[in-house]
């Protein structure tokens, strides 16, 4: 498995809405799973789901790293360099 800087270098910021994606809960919006940013502990839903907020996120704020979200799942995503560690 390949690793980046911003993986390694990444916090593990709690979530700020433990109960689903932000903006999908603003909007009445659905997701298909969900994606913790690990430097503002913003949640938002996958790129499977209809409005992907996480790399929308991701895009607005720059924060290069987000955690799966889903109970049982243990990994990271880096945007910028397009790693899973």
């Amino acid at each position: 498995m390949t690793t980046c800087e911003h993986i390694v270098e990444a916090q593990d910021t709690p979530a700020r809405t433990p109960q689903g994606c932000e903006e999908c809960l603003a909007t009445g919006g659905r997701w298909v799973h969900l994606r913790r940013c690990l430097a503002c502990g913003h949640i938002g839903c996958c790129d499977s789901s209809p409005n992907k907020h996480a790399t929308a996120h991701f895009a607005e704020d720059g924060h290069p790293v987000v955690a799966s979200f889903e109970p049982g799942e243990d990994w990271r995503w880096c945007y910028v360099d397009n790693v899973i560690g």
